[in-house]
């Protein structure tokens, strides 16, 4: 399993940027599919998941109604739009997929067995 993020970059407060991630390897329908970030000097933390082809969302309390997760299964590919982000939303942002975690554990970043190498945003004020 192959991870590939992008779609970072620089963006001003208020602003918005969408990520993608394509995973290549298998076929990732029956895979959690998950977005976290890890902000400099702190521990990377649960950003939002798509639950294998259902389409249930998940999303911390910290992005929920400015991020969208999204994927897209024909193309392998999971998206993170981030609208009206703030300069606290300056991180890595790394996708990971896994078939095997259990609901409950979806927010748990030791529930992920592959990850990609991360995309950096950054947000100015």
């Amino acid at each position: 399993v192959q991870l590939q993020a992008s779609g970072g970059g620089l963006v001003q407060a208020g602003g918005s940027l969408k990520l993608s991630c394509v995973a290549s390897g298998r076929t990732f329908t029956s895979y959690t599919m998950a977005w976290f970030r890890q902000a400099p000097g702190k521990e990377r933390e649960f950003v939002a998941a798509a639950w294998r082809s259902s389409g249930n969302t998940f999303y911390s309390d910290s992005v929920k109604g400015r991020f969208t997760i999204s994927r897209d299964n024909a193309k392998n590919t999971v998206y993170l739009q981030m609208n009206s982000l703030k300069p606290e939303d300056t991180a890595v942002y790394y996708c990971a997929v896994d078939r095997s975690l259990i609901y409950s554990s979806i927010r748990d970043m030791k529930s992920y067995n592959y990850w990609g190498r991360g995309t950096l945003v950054t947000v100015s004020s």
